[in-house]
């Protein structure tokens, strides 16, 4: 599928069939291919979290007040990031640049983040919700419909899955085969609501 078919196509999906079973090589193709989505610094901060125990998608659905698309996708995707990511050995992300590259990007990764929480976390949620679309446009693309969702307890959730103390939950992504067409768009912006040229108009 071609990528602005991709996008005018792309719901979030409510009910997905839960007999269908994605296969091992389409769930590495389609997280590969999220791990393509860039971040800052390059630090990759993401983690995907990939919920296959189905008595632990019970629990999550609990947490979700019930929602089906938590037991009944192919493939559910808990998105969160490490917040510390740019201190857990930042070489890594630039070994392949060339000497002087690392030189200056490593200090500069440190200026930018050390001390500074809430930068750390607006990072995070900008790379989640960057491959949070990756990922739904490439199941798209792939022949899969998919739903973010962030309607759960964010702390019920980070207690079933061990969350580290420095990581951060930013929502899941539900991925898998629709049961039912959807309705149309209910309410689309015309630009004019939206696009500001320069400035803002503060009359």
């Amino acid at each position: 599928m071609k990528t602005f078919d991709a996008i005018k196509t792309r719901r979030a999906i409510k009910e997905f069939n839960p007999e269908h079973v994605m296969s091992v090589e389409e769930k590495e193709q389609l997280l590969s291919l999220a791990m393509l989505s860039p971040t800052a610094f390059n630090i990759q901060n993401w983690r995907y979290v990939i919920i296959s125990d189905k008595d632990l998608r019970n629990k999550i659905k609990e947490a979700a007040w019930g929602q089906p698309q938590i037991t009944d996708s192919s493939l559910l995707i808990v998105l969160c990031a490490d917040l510390k990511a740019w201190e857990k050995q930042p070489t890594r992300y630039w070994e392949n640049a060339p000497k002087e590259v690392q030189d200056f990007v490593l200090p500069s990764i440190e200026g930018y983040y050390k001390d500074k929480s809430q930068v750390q976390r607006d990072e995070a949620m900008r790379s989640c919700g960057i491959a949070a679309q990756t990922l739904m446009l490439s199941a798209k693309s792939m022949g899969y419909d998919s739903c973010p969702m962030d309607g759960f307890d964010f702390d019920e959730v980070a207690n079933l899955i061990n969350l580290p103390n420095d990581h951060v939950i930013a929502m899941f992504v539900a991925v898998g085969k629709a049961t039912k067409d959807v309705w149309e768009r209910p309410g689309q912006l015309e630009l004019a609501d939206v696009v500001i040229e320069n400035k803002f108009n503060q009359n």
